[in-house]
């Protein structure tokens, strides 16, 4: 029996949790009035959240996305939950580039105001993210690697 875990989707997810930490260091650095250390953490943590989705966006094109393996009694909980991460993601990686704009052309008043919106929206994000994970390849074994629809709806 085969017990070991997906290479790219523990990769992506890897990214997610450090792109979090990353945001949680920043915040934490912007609280201390250290501007220069913020932005440069920041910006890591963007390049983390861009390489998760480098890493998703190809997956999904050239391999496809797994269908939750579990019991079916389950599986509309999660599909549920799934549906709710995403909307999360979206949201968030469309905050996340605005906020970022704000911040990089000194748009600091909006800036001051989307950051922890964004950063709190990227907190969940990332946590949802992570248990879609252990949904997916931890606490149940991964179905059928299918289309995104697929995968999602299942049909």
């Amino acid at each position: 029996m085969d017990n070991s875990l997906p290479i790219l989707p523990t990769i992506s997810t890897s990214f997610i949790v450090l792109s979090a930490v990353t945001v949680a260091i920043g915040w934490n650095l912007i609280r201390q009035k250290k501007i220069e250390a913020h932005k440069k953490t920041m910006f890591v943590a963007a390049v983390f959240a861009l390489v998760f989705f480098l890493i998703y966006a190809a997956r999904t094109v050239f391999i496809g996305n797994t269908s939750f393996g579990g019991p079916d009694d389950v599986k509309i909980y999660y599909t549920l939950f799934l549906v709710f991460h995403i909307l999360l993601a979206t949201i968030s990686a469309v905050f996340g580039i605005v906020t970022l704009l704000t911040g990089y052309t000194n748009k600091l008043s909006k800036h001051r105001k989307l950051g922890p919106i964004t950063s709190i929206i990227w907190f969940f994000t990332a946590i949802t993210g992570v248990a879609v994970y252990l949904l997916l390849y931890v606490f149940y074994k991964g179905g059928e690697t299918t289309s995104v629809i697929k995968a999602i709806l299942g049909f």
